[in-house]
């Protein structure tokens, strides 16, 4: 089942620095909208990865905890539209 522009942006955003919803919604309707909903998307398969490697116990705990806010800190520029064309930055 396709998932709405809601169900995309549906996320915790209180841990992103530079979110602006009006932004982020001018972005689905803007030029770069399926761009950005795959980069919403990805985000959604990052936190499932960093999810799973949080609970791996075969990996010292320092580089689990780099390797886990790594993919978090991807998924959120993914979602602040840091990496499309004409983006914030």
């Amino acid at each position: 089942m396709p998932q709405t522009d809601d169900d995309l942006l549906a996320f915790d955003t209180g841990d992103l620095e530079d979110w602006d919803e009006q932004r982020a919604r001018a972005a689905l309707g803007g030029r770069h909208g399926a761009l950005y909903r795959n980069h919403l998307r990805i985000a959604l398969q990052l936190d499932s990865w960093a999810e799973a490697e949080g609970r791996r116990t075969d990996v010292d705990a320092h580089y689990k905890a780099g390797y886990t806010q790594a993919l978090q800190d991807m998924a959120a520029l993914l979602r602040q539209t840091y990496y499309l064309p004409r983006g914030p930055h």
